[in-house]
């Protein structure tokens, strides 16, 4: 069984920087691809960002050249870099995992493509 556990959420103004972290454990983590969500009050989950389980990247366009996923195989640990940050990026964000294979790379922009999930942080973007 993989669990996901998420940190760095808080409140951040406007125009700053946050990153959020998702440590896993179980399973192998290097061969996942992982993804990160985001899901405001009254709103359907958003995706983020996905990378491969070898470090290839696709974003959403609401966050392209704004937020920054990367992962460390030897700690078990993907990140989101967010900058110029706005008060629409406030929501819980979400990181998730895979162990299934799609040939299309664009599955793993949809929140069905990922079996494991993380509770969520909370990120506040507000002055």
């Amino acid at each position: 069984q993989v669990q996901l556990v998420e940190s760095g959420g808080g409140l951040v103004q406007p125009g700053g920087s946050l990153r959020v972290s998702c440590v896993a454990s179980g399973g192998t983590f290097s061969s996942f691809a992982m993804g990160w969500f985001r899901q405001a009050p009254g709103k359907e989950r958003e995706f983020l960002a996905t990378i491969s389980s070898f470090s290839s990247t696709n974003y959403a366009d609401s966050v392209k050249g704004r937020f920054t996923i990367s992962r460390d195989n030897a700690k078990n640990t993907i990140y989101l870099r967010m900058n110029s940050l706005k008060p629409e990026d406030t929501a819980v964000y979400y990181c998730a995992a895979t162990t299934r294979y799609y040939p299309n790379s664009l599955h793993y922009t949809g929140a069905s493509a990922y079996n494991y999930w993380g509770q969520g942080t909370q990120v506040t973007v507000s002055s």
